[in-house]
C-alpha cells in the first residue's frame, strides 16, 4: 500500500503541467489581443489537446506539451500574431492525427489553415530532391506570400532543439545538422539574433559535445576571473552617462560557445588569445535632452566615453546609418579600460535591442502593441531584406527546378554582410566575402555581364577583388567583354551566379555544335553538320574531306544547322604571309591587323631567308567575311606578295 502510494505520488501531474503551460501562452498574448482572439487561442489549445490526447513524446510527457511550448515561443520570443500562435498550437495536428487541413479551415479559418498547411510535412511516394530538401523548399516557397509560416516553423525547431536530449544520437545528428545548415542561418537573416544564437549553440552541443563542454568550461572560468574588472568598467560607464543626463545600462555579454568556436577557427587562435570573447552593450533608455534623435544620443554617449577613455584608432563603426541587412543597429568602438584592456563597446537604444531580438518582426510587433489588436501581420511592413529574399525565391522556383536548390539557398543565408557604396553614395548590401563582380551584378545584370575592371576607393582593381565594409566601388565596362567561366567560383550572390549561368547556357545553346578540327569552319561560310553518337553536332566546311567521307557512309546523320555570326564569339584563324623583307615590315603587319582592322592577335612566328619573309599569324575573327576582308587588306602592306588561309 505504501509502495503503491509512493509510486503514484512520484508520477508527474501532467494535467496540471499542461494547464499551467497553456496559461502562460494566454497570459503572454492577453495584453495585445482582443477577447475574441484570446477565445480563439483557447479553442485551438483545447482542439490540439484532444487531437493529441493519445500521444506521448520520447521523454514520456504528453505530446500536447510540445505544441504548447511552440505557441509560447511564438508568443513571447517571436511576438507573433493571434493566427500564428493559433497555428503553433495546431502545427502537428494534420501531420500526426486523423484531422485534415479542411478540418482546421472549418474551425479556425483559411488563414490559420494556410499556416498549418505550410509547416505540415507532405508524405510522398517519391520526393523531388529529398524529404528534407523538399521540406525546405515548401517552407521557403511560402515566404513568397507570408513570412509567418516560417516563423512558426522556427519556433517549432527551437523547441525541438531544446528537448533534443531525449533523442537517439543518430536522430540528434540529423536534426542538429539541419539546424546548423539551414535554420540557424535563416534565423540570422531574419534578424532573430537570440533565436539564431540558441539554435546554433544547441546544434553545436549535440554535434560536438566534447568541444562544446570544453569551451563552456573555459567561458565560465573566464567570467569568474574577469567579473570584478568588468564591473568596475561598466559601473564607470553608467556613472559617466548619469552625470551627463543619460540613463543607461552597461552590461557584459559573453559570446556563446559556438560563436567562440567559429572565431577560434577563423582567427586561428586558441581560447585565451582570442579577441572579443565578450562585448559590453551600453543601452540607453532616457536622455535629458529630449530633442535628440536615437542616433544623436548614441553619438553623445560615444563622445562622453571617448572623452574619458582612449579609443583604439580605426575601430569606430556606425552601424546605425550603415545598418546590417538583418536590422542590427549600434555604434561600435574599442575603448581602453583603466586596467589596460581594449574593451569592445556597443552603443544602442532599447528599440535597437528590440530590433536585434525580433528582427523582421520588430516593427510589426511594435505596431501590433500600439493597436492592441493582436498584430495581424501586414506584408507591407516586412523589412527590405525579406522583399529581396522573396524575389530570390521566386527566381529559384522558376529556374532551378530543384537543381542546386539547397546550395543556392544556403548561399543566400549568409551570416554577415558588408555595406559598400556607389560613387554617388548609394549603399549596396552584399554578403561578407562578396567581390566587385557581385557588386556589378547587384547594380544591373548588364553591368555585371560586361564588367572588366573596378576602381575601389579610387584604385584600379580586378573585379575579383573582395570588398570590405565602406568601400566605394566603380565598375568599368566594355561592350565586347564578358565573364569568364571560372568567375562562377568567386562570386557570392545568387543574382551574380544566376546571371552568369544563364549567360553561359545561352552561349552553349548557340554553340551546341563543335567545329571539325581539320577544316575549322567559320560562321558565314558554306557549312554542313553531322550528328555524332552522343547527340552533339560537328560542323564542317562543305569541301572538307572528312565531311565528304561521312556523307558517303552516314548520310542520314547530315543536318542543316545555321552557323551564324555572333558579336560575342570569335574564332582563331591562322594565315601565312610571304613577303619581301624590309625595315619596319613586321610592325606594319601588326598595325594593320590590330589598329586598322581591330582584330586581336594570338601568336606570330616569322622566318627570314635570303630577304624573303615567311610569316604565320594567328588572330581572331567573327566570320568568314571578316577573315576574307582581313586577308584582302593585308595586301595593302608594301612588300606582301601572298596571303593564304591555313587549313588542313
Amino acid at each position: 500500500m505504501d509502495d503503491m502510494q509512493l509510486s503514484t505520488s512520484s508520477q508527474p501531474d501532467y494535467d496540471s503541467m499542461v494547464a499551467a503551460a497553456a496559461e502562460k501562452v494566454f497570459r503572454s498574448m492577453a495584453p495585445r489581443v482582443s477577447s475574441a482572439q484570446l477565445a480563439q487561442l483557447k479553442r485551438a489549445f483545447e482542439f490540439a489537446r484532444d487531437a493529441h490526447k493519445a500521444q506521448r513524446r520520447k521523454s514520456g510527457e504528453p505530446y500536447i506539451l510540445h505544441p504548447i511550448s511552440v505557441a509560447l515561443i511564438a508568443a513571447e520570443e517571436l511576438m507573433l500574431d493571434t493566427n500564428s500562435v493559433t497555428a503553433s498550437f495546431l502545427h502537428d495536428v494534420v501531420e500526426d492525427t486523423e484531422y485534415t487541413i479542411d478540418d482546421i479551415e472549418e474551425r479556425f479559418g483559411a488563414d490559420v489553415a494556410f499556416l498549418v498547411n505550410v509547416v505540415t510535412k507532405k508524405k510522398k511516394e517519391k520526393y523531388k530532391m529529398s524529404k528534407q530538401v523538399d521540406n525546405y523548399q515548401q517552407l521557403l516557397s511560402s515566404m513568397q506570400y507570408d513570412i509567418r509560416a516560417l516563423m512558426v516553423k522556427i519556433a517549432d525547431r527551437l523547441h525541438n532543439m531544446r528537448t533534443l536530449s531525449s533523442m537517439k544520437p543518430d536522430k540528434q545528428m540529423k536534426i542538429a545538422g539541419e539546424t546548423d545548415y539551414f535554420y540557424a542561418p535563416l534565423a540570422n537573416r531574419l534578424g532573430l539574433f537570440d533565436v539564431k544564437t540558441d539554435l546554433e549553440n544547441l546544434s553545436f552541443k549535440y554535434r560536438c559535445g566534447m568541444q562544446y563542454a570544453d569551451i563552456s568550461s573555459m567561458l565560465e572560468e573566464d567570467k569568474l576571473s574577469n567579473r570584478g574588472r568588468l564591473k568596475v568598467f561598466t559601473d564607470m560607464i553608467e556613472h559617466l552617462l548619469s552625470k551627463n543626463g543619460i540613463t543607461a545600462k552597461a552590461q557584459v555579454y559573453w559570446r556563446a560557445p559556438y560563436s567562440i568556436w567559429r572565431r577560434m577557427h577563423a582567427q586561428q587562435k586558441d581560447f585565451l588569445h582570442l579577441d572579443n570573447r565578450y562585448y559590453v552593450r551600453v543601452t540607453f533608455t532616457e536622455c535629458a535632452d529630449a530633442t535628440l534623435s536615437e542616433k544623436n544620443v548614441c553619438l553623445k554617449i560615444y563622445s562622453i566615453l571617448t572623452d574619458f577613455y582612449n579609443e583604439k584608432p580605426g575601430t569606430f563603426q556606425n552601424l546605425i546609418d550603415q545598418a546590417k541587412e538583418n536590422s542590427y543597429k549600434s555604434l561600435n568602438v574599442m575603448l581602453l579600460s583603466q586596467e589596460g584592456v581594449w574593451e569592445d563597446v556597443q552603443i544602442c537604444s532599447q528599440s535597437m535591442v528590440q530590433a536585434s531580438r525580433f528582427g523582421c518582426m520588430a516593427e510589426i510587433a511594435s505596431r501590433a502593441e500600439t493597436r492592441n489588436v493582436g498584430g495581424g501581420v501586414s506584408l507591407d511592413n516586412v523589412t527590405q531584406w525579406i522583399e529581396k529574399f522573396r524575389k530570390v525565391l521566386k527566381d529559384i522556383a522558376a529556374e532551378s527546378q530543384g537543381q542546386g536548390f539547397i546550395e543556392t539557398i544556403k548561399a543566400s543565408l549568409y551570416y554577415d554582410d558588408v555595406l559598400v557604396f556607389t560613387p554617388r553614395g548609394e549603399g549596396i548590401i552584399l554578403p561578407k566575402g562578396a567581390t566587385a563582380l557581385d557588386f556589378a551584378f547587384e547594380l544591373h545584370t548588364d553591368i555585371g555581364l560586361h564588367a572588366k575592371y573596378a576602381r575601389i576607393n579610387g584604385k584600379l582593381m580586378s573585379v575579383k577583388t573582395e570588398l570590405k565594409r565602406g568601400d566605394c566601388v566603380e565598375i568599368g565596362t566594355e561592350p565586347d567583354f564578358h565573364p569568364h567561366p571560372e568567375w562562377l567560383d568567386i562570386v557570392q550572390t545568387y543574382k551574380a551566379r544566376r546571371a552568369m549561368r544563364s549567360f553561359f547556357a545561352e552561349q552553349l545553346a548557340r554553340q551546341q555544335f563543335h567545329r571539325c578540327p581539320h577544316c575549322l569552319p567559320l560562321p558565314g561560310g558554306e557549312t554542313i553538320g553531322f550528328y555524332e553518337e552522343d547527340g552533339s553536332i560537328t560542323m564542317h566546311r562543305r569541301n572538307c574531306p572528312e565531311a565528304i567521307r561521312l556523307a558517303s557512309k552516314h548520310g542520314d546523320n547530315i543536318v542543316n544547322v545555321g552557323f551564324d555570326e555572333s558579336p560575342d564569339k570569335q574564332y582563331p584563324v591562322s594565315i601565312s604571309i610571304r613577303a619581301i623583307d624590309r625595315y619596319h615590315f613586321l610592325i606594319d603587319v601588326v598595325s594593320k591587323i590590330t589598329n586598322d582592322l581591330h582584330l586581336s592577335i594570338d601568336s606570330l612566328t616569322t622566318v627570314t631567308r635570303d630577304e624573303i619573309v615567311e610569316l604565320t599569324v594567328v588572330f581572331f575573327v567573327h566570320s568568314v567575311r571578316e577573315l576574307v576582308s582581313a586577308m584582302q587588306n593585308l595586301y595593302t602592306v608594301p612588300g606582301i606578295d601572298e596571303v593564304k588561309h591555313n587549313v588542313k
